[in-house]
């Protein structure tokens, strides 16, 4: 059972929320924070003040009062507006992440829900029951409204839910729970819609599986090291504390230790002086990514417990401030870092299969082909990566450069940082699948070579590798193997 508190929520614990289905549950203190600082909206509402989104209307409407008799009712129309998302839907993963942080955000004490909201949205993190949320529709500002909404309207028993592997309507879900629908109140619509916890939420899943599949990025280059019987030199630990990169540093010492016992590796001068980049450079290129994955995991680590809503209650109420921590700028900039971090682990793989599969670059043979001519062997298994990589490029185009005003110029710049999230998010699958086929040609190309000289290490990632898939005896349908590594290379602990 993990306690979220509203401000020590780590990503480590975030990965046995959303990949081994802990528990989680509120904080005594922290709720003694939520039911104080809704006590002082109720007295807000209850002294006719006038106080954005709470008396007021929302966005451009921002003038318009409300009557205390009609707070409810602006809630709720203020989730139905607002629930304009389109297209397919966010994974159950993520649907789980945003209510979870969503709870978080709250737990703060800043926000003026009651109670009951957040210890509904933890009951459906318990339950497994997560919001069919469309990922597309919001403008990473004002907070993720659209995906948000959606989310709020499983609270109030409309719209759809994923729960026990189906798409269901969320009320026949309730009903069968004996969960009754929430009503909202004055302020609650608004305090569960105004933040980042839509992008936040992709980019913590975006981050958890990139983080594995670096460290899978550098066993997968190993095997390749061997294969093209790389020049170790260049991992000598001196080379790379000359250069002084922590994370360079690292992981030259990891691919050595990876290597370490190998009799597929070879020096300086015995059958070449240097390799070619993408095999003397990966501790300079992986090591780079690794400082854009330092990067993410640290506004991550922020966002995550941050108070993102508006206003916000301090003081018992005495000070309400209407600010805008609800932009995701700094998010947006970390998914578009994410981005090219991960896209080059595909750029420099891609480099790697070619090296893999080219009769002109290597002594192997031509696509590593049972029967060159005949068979095609890995030959389009390149061309896909290639594809793959060059579709990276172009969603590695900075989402968050662009801004469209919105709310009759109210809102005139926005982060699209919900948009840089799901692009990072697409890179990474494509990144898997890259290295899958990387993984494909260095397993063959290890086997050619005699795997009983391979480390002690590749020995047994080789026998993972052929544990999926089956050593190219002839052409068959190559997709099938490289979906089935990278489906592996998710999944695996």
């Amino acid at each position: 059972m993990i306690t979220l508190d509203g401000g020590s929520l780590t990503l480590e614990q975030l990965n046995k929320i959303l990949f081994e289905n802990a528990k989680v549950t509120p904080c005594k203190d922290a709720m003694v924070r939520v039911t104080a600082s809704r006590g002082a909206v109720e007295k807000i509402v209850l002294d006719g003040k006038v106080v954005y989104g709470i008396t007021t209307g929302f966005g451009k409407f921002s003038d318009v009062l409300i009557p205390v008799e009609e707070t409810a009712a602006l809630q709720r129309n203020l989730i139905l507006s607002h629930a304009c998302g389109v297209g397919e839907p966010f994974s159950e993963r993520i649907a789980r992440a945003m209510l979870v942080l969503r709870a978080n955000a709250l737990l703060k004490g800043f926000s003026g829900v009651r109670p009951i909201l957040i210890e509904r949205l933890l009951d459906y993190v318990n339950e497994g029951i997560h919001p069919v949320i469309p990922q597309q529709g919001s403008l990473g500002a004002s907070g993720d409204l659209a995906p948000l909404s959606h989310l709020v309207l499983t609270l109030l028993g409309e719209g759809e839910v994923f729960y026990k592997g189906e798409k269901r309507d969320t009320a026949s879900v309730l009903a069968e729970k004996n969960i009754i629908p929430l009503e909202l109140k004055a302020k609650e619509g608004l305090a569960l819609i105004n933040g980042t916890q839509a992008m936040t939420a992709v980019g913590v899943v975006a981050y958890l599986e990139a983080e594995k599949l670096a460290y899978q990025a550098e066993r997968i280059a190993a095997m390749t090291f061997e294969g093209l019987e790389g020049i170790v030199d260049a991992l000598d630990e001196d080379v790379h504390i000359a250069r002084g990169y922590k994370e360079q540093v690292e992981v030259a010492q990891r691919m050595r230790k990876l290597l370490e016992g190998s009799q597929l590796v070879t020096k300086q001068g015995e059958k070449r002086v240097q390799d070619a980049y993408s095999l003397r450079c990966i501790p300079q290129v992986h090591g780079a990514s690794w400082q854009v994955l330092g990067y993410v995991k640290e506004k991550l680590e922020i966002e995550i417990n941050a108070a993102t809503d508006n206003p916000l209650i301090f003081d018992d109420g005495d000070k309400v401030i209407s600010g805008g921590n609800f932009h995701g700028q700094p998010i947006a900039f970390a998914m578009d870092f994410l981005k090219m971090g991960m896209a080059e682990l595909a750029n420099i793989s891609e480099r790697r299969i070619e090296r893999l599969v080219n009769p002109q670059l290597n002594d192997l043979p031509p696509f590593l082909s049972p029967k060159p001519g005949l068979q095609s062997g890995a030959m389009i298994m390149q061309y896909c990566a290639a594809s793959l990589v060059s579709e990276n490029k172009t969603l590695a185009h900075p989402a968050s450069v662009d801004s469209i005003p919105s709310s009759a110029n109210q809102e005139d710049h926005v982060s699209m940082g919900t948009i840089g999230a799901r692009h990072a998010y697409q890179i990474i699958a494509n990144v898997r699948r890259v290295l899958a086929i990387e993984w494909i040609c260095s397993l063959q190309a290890v086997e050619y070579r005699g795997v009983f000289l391979s480390s002690k290490e590749m020995k047994a990632w080789y026998q993972k590798g052929r544990n999926i898939v089956e050593t190219i005896s002839e052409d068959r349908v190559f997709s099938k193997d490289i979906e089935a590594l990278a489906s592996w290379m998710k999944e695996s602990n």
